[in-house]
């Protein structure tokens, strides 16, 4: 696959907003440098974030985050897990969170799925963490299949908040591959169009020992958001 090298991307993105915005930015996509893994806890409380957060306001999430957390037992898969039936019903009642049963019942499913990768793995985040960058396609798959409601973007902004140095499929993103020559005709989900995204990513990374996640943000500011 032939596409434009990384350099001309960058040179655009920084044409259009400016090289010194762009170096801040980055900053802000920095992963955890000290290495430390987060707790399952705050694993499963990035799920149901922006799970939360999908349709709606994410300002409403945030002003009643303290809420959910407390509502949710601060998120503890473990304990989660052993909560009867009644305590689901009941949440669907409070006011304290956002009332959507769906999600709600997304909560309790992932707060199984991270139990049960924590029994397989050790750590959920660790594995999740620990999977290599060059098939970051296939941890989403992972996430989508294996979760709930974590298809699509939600999955990848998951990630990110754990600190996995990953790319985000966004529209910005899919804009910019197009430009530089990958072969993708719709949305980036397709399955070939996504291997297609990767060995893109793949290439840039060894053309410029970028980060995954540098190279996404870079890549959505070096063209105009699709209409």
């Amino acid at each position: 696959m032939t596409i434009r090298p990384f350099s001309e991307i960058r040179t655009r993105a920084e044409t259009r907003k400016g090289r010194e915005a762009i170096e801040k930015r980055l900053t802000e996509y920095l992963g955890r440098p000290d290495g430390s893994v987060i707790g399952d806890d705050r694993l499963l409380a990035a799920m149901a974030r922006y799970i939360f957060q999908s349709g709606i306001s994410w300002k409403v999430v945030d002003n009643k985050w303290p809420g959910i957390e407390q509502a949710f037992l601060g998120f503890d898969p473990n304990l989660l897990n052993i909560q009867p039936d009644d305590f689901w019903h009941d949440l669907l009642g409070d006011a304290r969170i956002i009332r959507h049963g769906a999600k709600v019942n997304a909560v309790r499913k992932n707060a199984a799925f991270i139990s049960d990768l924590a029994r397989e793995h050790g750590s959920a985040t660790g594995h999740l963490l620990a999977w290599p960058s060059t098939d970051l396609v296939g941890l989403f798959d992972f996430l989508a299949k294996r979760g709930d409601r974590l298809g699509g973007n939600t999955g990848q902004y998951v990630l990110r908040a754990i600190g996995k140095d990953n790319f985000v499929i966004s529209r910005d993103v899919v804009a910019c591959l197009k430009e530089a020559g990958v072969a993708i005709s719709g949305d980036g989900s397709g399955k070939a169009e996504r291997k297609a995204i990767q060995a893109a990513f793949n290439q840039w990374a060894g053309e410029t020992g970028l980060p995954m996640a540098h190279l996404s943000v870079i890549a959505a500011l070096s063209v105009d958001s699709p209409e």
